[in-house]
């Protein structure tokens, strides 16, 4: 990983935003699903307002990127659009761009739940190890524009008629009240058994 640079994205990499297009059109084409292709200008305006983290290698080239998006009046967000140049992967990069995206969600949007949709087993078992779980389609936003950004997905046409309640892709979500809510379900276990052996050893 010391020779990629991943970073959070500024306007000084607004220059990559249509490579970064034609990497994730070739790769929804070799695939076959799972992906929603987005414009230039959609790209641009991420890397533009800090939304997106860029994965470079030390020399400049592209390898790797992901954005984040708010749904639902910002009670949602989404890490979407990871991509990992075909020539670096391998690298461990796809968990790198993940985190950091995981990392900016959390600091942009500290109370948002964060989910994602995804048919790449891969990408499951990253967002399995940042805390995410797979749930229902209900369990994720009911924002009518984040669906109809699936409607370039191959797969679009089995999701509308699952009356977007299924698909091929999995639903995964992070909900920052539920870990607080098993955190603080651990601490009292953990007070309530300090508190056992301090009265047994007062006993004795």
């Amino acid at each position: 990983m010391d020779k990629f640079v991943v970073s959070v994205a500024d306007a000084s990499h607004i220059h990559y935003a249509e490579q970064i297009c034609d990497m994730i059109a070739d790769s929804a084409e070799k695939r076959g699903t799972g992906i929603a292709r987005r414009s230039t200008e959609y790209v641009q305006g991420k890397l533009a307002d800090g939304k997106s983290v860029i994965a470079l290698t030390k020399s400049g080239k592209l390898a790797g990127f992901c954005y984040i998006e708010t749904w639902g009046h910002g009670k949602y967000v989404a890490n979407s659009g990871l991509i990992v140049n075909p020539d670096y992967r391998n690298n461990g990069l796809a968990q790198a761009i993940k985190a950091r995206a995981f990392k900016l969600s959390r600091e942009k949007y500290p109370e948002a739940k964060l989910f994602g949709l995804t048919t790449s087993m891969a990408v499951m078992k990253i967002n399995s190890d940042l805390g995410y779980r797979p749930v229902a389609f209900s369990e994720l936003t009911d924002d009518e524009a984040f669906w109809k950004g699936c409607s370039s997905c191959v797969n679009y046409d089995i999701l509308t008629r699952k009356n977007h309640q299924h698909c091929l892709c999995t639903g995964m979500l992070y909900d920052p009240e539920e870990k607080k809510r098993k955190w603080k379900q651990r601490s009292k276990k953990v007070q309530e058994k300090l508190m056992m052996w301090k009265q047994k050893v007062q006993i004795k």
